[in-house]
């Protein structure tokens, strides 16, 4: 019989760490109410947040304190399901004039006059990828512009941030192909694949270096400060997901802190550099930042659940490929609070004979799904508290219907 979520998210060790990621930054720091033995951190109800100097008992509701600003409008109580109204604007529709020649001009910047290298980075720049992240840095861009009395038009200087935005993300792929030996990426072969991991290491930190001399174009140190995190939270980030922790505790919040790095730094700090371009408010840089954070979370919450419910032809690469690359994703970690068996498996990362396939099991057996999803709901509904305290625009409602995208996509 399934295990009751909200009886898991109180009486888990595991899931009570999760909900101190989900509603606060990942620079702010939270502390439990109790002592730190293992009996006062699976209490819930010991535990308090801390935000903005209001303390918030796990055995409530969490609700994120107001902020006292005449430009920002007032948090309403809401959720995914309030939402999902038609008025609600398309974000595809909104940004497709915008984005119409991005690849082009990508390309642009890549331009160079040696065929094979010109070939190698092109390669992924096909023009048939989601651009998720550029749609989005674009809707926060008109979305502030909005906001800050700028009528939503498009500076030159934040489309050059959408297009940032998705080399960095291209060039983290490339070298990701390589360090997970991956044969197949949006269903095409690799680069690695096709041109050997020699020249596709090059053809990424190629991508990077010309990402980080558009950036300098722009001529904003703080935006150039703001985008070179992301590249240091990439490395991080895969660093951290070369290790595993044996403790449950540690093991959520290093999960968590590894997604945000690989995943949502990207997506937050251009949300915040397109805000920095037009509005000068601190506030304003940390609702665009907060928004892009926790949309990039529960993005990668769903692809890891779709590695366990969705098939190769859907994804563009095989299922289960996070248990064969030795990862615990959200549903393994989940899984393993009702399957303790699961624990060993994931301190060896799957590598004994038949690991994937009992793993495999135990997460379809368990809530493990459903949980992750329920926390990828959590985190959607953080993203629309934290955009809606913007002015209105057709942008800003198509930010919030992003939402319902993110969680409802099968690939």
């Amino acid at each position: 019989m399934a295990v009751p979520w909200s009886r898991c998210w109180r009486s888990s060790t595991g899931a009570a760490v999760l909900l101190q990621y989900c509603c606060i930054s990942s620079r702010r720091a939270f502390t439990p109410a109790a002592s730190a033995g293992r009996k006062a951190a699976t209490s819930a109800a010991t535990q308090v947040l801390f935000q903005q100097g209001h303390v918030h008992s796990f055995n409530k509701p969490v609700t994120l304190s107001r902020h006292r600003c005449k430009y920002l409008y007032s948090t309403p109580r809401v959720s995914c399901s309030l939402h999902s109204d038609a008025k609600l604007k398309d974000p595809f529709s909104l940004v497709q004039k915008d984005l119409q020649n991005i690849y082009d001009d990508i390309k642009q910047q890549l331009l160079v006059s040696k065929a094979e290298l010109k070939a190698l980075c092109d390669y992924y720049f096909d023009g048939k990828g989601k651009a998720f992240r550029p749609m989005i840095v674009i809707l926060m861009a008109r979305a502030c512009n909005v906001h800050s009395n700028k009528e939503g038009v498009l500076l030159p200087a934040q489309r050059s941030i959408a297009m940032i935005s998705e080399m960095i993300h291209t060039a983290s792929l490339v070298h990701d192909d390589v360090i997970d030996d991956s044969d197949k990426r949006r269903g095409k072969n690799t680069i690695n694949n096709v041109w050997g991991e020699r020249k596709a290491i090059l053809a990424g930190d190629f991508i990077l270096s010309a990402a980080s001399m558009a950036l300098a174009r722009i001529g904003n140190t703080t935006v150039v400060s703001v985008l070179s995190q992301v590249i240091e939270d990439l490395v991080r980030g895969e660093f951290m997901q070369l290790g595993s922790k044996e403790n449950e505790n540690e093991r959520f919040k290093h999960y968590l802190e590894k997604t945000f790095k690989k995943t949502a730094s990207l997506i937050a700090n251009s949300c915040k550099a397109v805000s920095i371009l037009v509005n000068s408010d601190p506030e304003v840089h940390e609702i665009a930042y907060q928004y892009g954070r926790n949309v990039g979370i529960a993005f990668q919450l769903v692809d890891d659940i779709l590695d366990f419910t969705s098939n190769a032809n859907c994804l563009g690469k095989p299922s289960a490929a996070d248990l064969k690359l030795g990862l615990a994703t959200g549903p393994v970690l989940f899984a393993c609070q009702q399957f303790p068996e699961l624990h060993s498996m994931i301190m060896r990362r799957f590598s004994s004979d038949g690991d994937v396939d009992r793993a495999w099991q135990y997460v379809l057996k368990s809530d493990g799904v459903e949980q992750t999803n329920y926390l990828a709901q959590h985190y959607c509904q953080e993203a629309i508290r934290q955009i809606s305290r913007l002015r209105p625009s057709s942008e800003r409602d198509a930010l919030i219907r992003l939402t319902e995208l993110v969680l409802r996509r099968d690939k």
